[in-house]
């Protein structure tokens, strides 16, 4: 028999999480050890029963399914995390995958394929959903090599905007900077996040550091 492979399930429904945990205790070799209606109960549980993989839903109330990815793999580094969701939009693909779920499947998918893929994570393979693998190859075709193409959906403003997030600023201070409204450095914000598929503007400063599009110079 081949070793046991455990799963904690992450959904805010009830029903899916039982459906979901029902066929998987069918298969010999894999065991639900905790389910989640929470991103936040996805944490904790994860911290105590340090489960192989994940199957993690991304729109929840609270704590949304990204945030939870990124604060699992915290806790837990070996844990292996697979988006389960309805949505294969950039701005749920894209932030899901940076957060570090190694794979993305709708759930339209067969049962016996959500298994096939909890293998492969557990030995730390991915599997994207056919939908979210050609939104995937599209936009690293459409970046390039040239990494100044990452930033080319950018308005200058919001060029300025990243730039200033990168160097520390609050929006308060990016406002006054610029001498604009809070309102208009937030909206600036969702865009460059919306554009550069990222979830929060810490990820933003990171990744314009990262890029070299901001020197220390």
């Amino acid at each position: 028999m081949s070793e046991l492979i455990t799963v904690m399930i992450v959904d805010d429904h009830e029903m899916v999480r039982k459906g979901a945990k029902g066929y998987l205790e069918a298969q010999l070799d894999i065991k639900v050890v905790a389910e989640a209606e929470s991103g936040a109960d996805a944490v904790r549980l994860a911290r105590e029963f340090v489960p192989d993989v994940v199957l993690m839903d991304l729109v929840m109330p609270g704590m949304d399914g990204v945030e939870a990815t990124r604060k699992v793999k915290d806790v837990s580094p070996r844990t292996q995390i697979i988006v389960l969701t309805s949505y294969h939009q950039d701005e749920h693909i894209f932030p899901a995958l940076r957060a570090g779920a190694i794979s993305y499947l709708l759930k339209d998918v067969k049962a016996k394929e959500l298994v096939e893929a909890i293998h492969r994570a557990a030995k730390g393979d991915p599997t994207l959903h056919p939908r979210v693998a050609a939104r995937v190859v599209k936009q690293f075709s459409k970046w390039g090599s040239d990494r100044d193409n990452l930033f080319a959906e950018l308005t200058a403003r919001e060029l300025e905007v990243l730039t200033l997030i990168a160097r520390g600023y609050t929006n308060q201070k990016i406002a006054d900077s610029l001498v604009i409204g809070v309102g208009t450095v937030k909206g600036h914000v969702g865009n460059i996040l919306s554009k550069l598929h990222l979830a929060d503007r810490t990820q933003a400063a990171v990744f314009a550091w990262q890029e070299g599009f901001v020197r220390r110079d």
